[in-house]
């Protein structure tokens, strides 16, 4: 230990030590067995940050282990980003800035039992506001948040159901630091174990109350994923590879036919002629098509990603335009000063516009269906409010033909699992080059995932539930509990501070005064 302690004492070598502990809670999110992994993860971040001599060198500790985690969770934008993604990295690195300080304030020296107590609720509430505060849609979006590291485990997923992702990023973060405090604190070992305890019995309670939900029925989805499609003419490509791969759908008894993301290249008011097969394709299968439009309005001005359903007769006119758009992806803001980013990574050429609201639609056989595009699904709100309103089933279309060969096409399709225990629904997530997953009503995989790079159509037995779980009903409330947390955190701390420089120690003597002599009068 004394060896490390003399190696951290450069500045450049901590940083470094910083960075790499930041960046290791992402080995849990990749590979579904390592999700174990989360639990101890920020360990050795925790205990840097702890050993730190000074409250700012705590803070620096955080902020590069923000640079890490960031630009780990995100490595694969790099060849989009280049060297951006370094540079957003440590713009929002600075985020956990204060988080490493809170570290040093409450687990710094020889913590007493309380401090180590306070430290359990305080330090997973700091890491939940960091959550909140990336999770706005202009600085990237709730992607990569710690509780997404779960996505497979069966009881967080119910834990889920009772307070969203939320809820498990802040049971990950109260473990990591009960373990810290287990092996760095020998004074304070009994209640680390103590608190490991309540941990358990608190979830195992959550766990036990969570109501499951009831199968009521079921549909048959089918998703449709054309593959990689090269050449200048791919729109026309795609469209033809996603037709044949839908006929074979015929006789099927698909209720609902979905395509991925950016599915379809022309506005079909322009291109009676897709309208017309889309149609077809409908009567043939005998359900609707779901299909994805990436293309100019002929109606309004400006690009807009739409999901449009498209039945026996034609477009519905049941039409939901995307309302998150991808900063630079598919929209730079600030364009009159970020717009030389195009010339040096894949940013937008021209930004798409936004919708104005979420849609619930309409497919036979009774079904409201709850669409989302891309990015979306990593908002646990949007679908939460698609359940508020009804939706049978959430579907998510999605693109990640860019990124393949990455970590990302199955990161993104893990967070439907999230989704779908968060809100007791059933999700649908269809892309154009993989993966390709159905999640049931608890979160629970359905059927094979479609890997990426292949071209298939498969149709899902997906079972219905209905009611609300408790985190539809209460909403974002862990993120509410920890702001609450850190609002008396900050009330008690004020307190203290004054205090302290009321009682302050009495000066030894009079203050000095200072006697100025009068001019001599004259004639003295």
């Amino acid at each position: 230990m004394r060896t490390i302690n003399r190696w951290l004492t450069s500045p450049w070598r901590r940083s470094a030590a910083a960075a790499l502990a930041g960046a290791l809670p992402v080995l849990s999110f990749p590979a579904p067995s390592l999700w174990w992994f989360a639990y101890i993860a920020l360990v050795p971040w925790i205990l840097l940050a702890r050993s730190a001599p000074t409250g700012r060198r705590a803070a620096y500790d955080g902020w590069w282990g923000g640079i890490g985690f960031l630009t780990a969770v995100h490595h694969w934008l790099l060849p989009s980003l280049h060297v951006f993604i370094f540079l957003i990295a440590a713009l929002l690195g600075l985020l956990w800035a204060p988080w490493g300080r809170l570290v040093r304030r409450f687990l710094g020296g020889v913590p007493s039992a309380g401090r180590c107590a306070a430290a359990l609720v305080v330090l997973p509430s700091a890491w939940l506001a960091v959550e909140l505060v990336r999770s706005w849609q202009g600085l990237g979006g709730p992607w990569g948040m710690l509780g997404a590291s779960q996505w497979q485990v069966g009881p967080a997923l119910r834990l889920a159901s009772v307070g969203g992702v939320w809820l498990l990023s802040f049971l990950v973060v109260a473990v990591n630091v009960a373990v810290a405090v287990l092996l760095a604190v020998r004074a304070s070992r009994v209640p680390a174990v103590a608190s490991l305890a309540a941990t358990a019995a608190v979830a195992s309670a959550a766990w036990a109350w969570a109501p499951r939900p009831d199968v009521d029925g079921r549909v048959r989805i089918a998703v449709v994923q054309p593959g990689i499609v090269a050449g200048q003419d791919s729109g026309d490509k795609r469209f033809d590879q996603e037709e044949r791969l839908t006929r074979r759908l015929a006789g099927q008894g698909a209720d609902l036919v979905v395509w991925g993301e950016s599915s379809v290249g022309f506005d079909l008011d322009d291109r009676p002629d897709l309208s017309r097969r889309l149609a077809a394709l409908s009567r043939e299968t005998g359900a609707d098509v779901l299909v994805n439009v990436d293309a100019r309005r002929s109606d309004r001005p400006g690009i807009y990603k739409s999901s449009v359903l498209v039945g026996p007769d034609g477009p519905t006119g049941d039409r939901y335009d995307k309302m998150r758009l991808v900063p630079f992806g598919e929209y730079i803001p600030a364009r009159s000063l970020l717009g030389w980013a195009t010339s040096v990574g894949r940013a937008a050429g021209e930004d798409r516009h936004r919708g104005t609201e979420q849609t619930v639609m309409n497919v036979g056989h009774g079904l409201r269906i709850g669409p989302l595009i891309c990015f979306e699904t990593a908002f646990p709100d949007m679908s939460r409010h698609l359940a508020e309103d009804g939706a049978d089933v959430l579907l998510g279309q999605s693109s990640t033909s860019s990124f393949q060969h990455s970590w990302a096409p199955e990161q993104h399709a893990s967070l439907a699992a999230l989704r779908a225990a968060e809100t007791g629904r059933p999700m649908v997530h269809a892309t154009l080059t993989g993966v390709s997953a159905v999640y049931g009503p608890a979160g629970q995989r359905l059927g094979p995932w479609l890997t990426a790079d292949a071209s298939a159509a498969r149709v899902y037995d997906v079972p219905l539930a209905h009611g609300v779980t408790p985190y539809v009903r209460y909403g974002d409330w862990p993120v509410d509990g920890a702001l609450l947390v850190l609002a008396t955190l900050c009330v008690t701390e004020g307190a203290r501070a004054l205090r302290l420089r009321r009682s302050g120690p009495a000066p030894l003597g009079p203050p000095a005064r200072t006697v100025r002599e009068s001019p001599a009068r004259p004639g003295r």
